[in-house]
């Protein structure tokens, strides 16, 4: 059950963003002027440029940033929090042997 809502978290919010892009391209058009930026960015920052999509089109004001802002925590969160579980993990198995 833990490799499933693993795989949902990572995998979930990419999928969701291939998706939107492939349905409503006219957003993506308007958002991003190259292809390059939305697919390095789905790859890294997935849920940063879901918000950013969300947000663009109208331009990124006030409190949005803040969403923003967010969403890119949520990001540098999961990839960082990954990185110190496993430093953890490692340094409980050397003191075992």
């Amino acid at each position: 059950m833990c490799c499933l809502i693993t795989i949902l978290v990572f995998i979930g919010p990419r999928a969701t963003a291939l998706i939107w892009a492939l349905t409503d391209q006219a957003r993506w058009n308007a958002t991003f002027d190259n292809l390059i930026l939305p697919c390095m960015g789905i790859l890294f920052l997935p849920w940063t440029v879901l918000a950013y999509v969300l947000l663009a089109p109208g331009g990124v004001e006030g409190l949005e940033w803040a969403l923003l802002i967010f969403a890119f925590l949520i990001d540098i969160g999961s990839t960082g929090g990954g990185a110190a579980g496993n430093r953890k993990r490692i340094s409980n198995w050397r003191e075992r042997d």
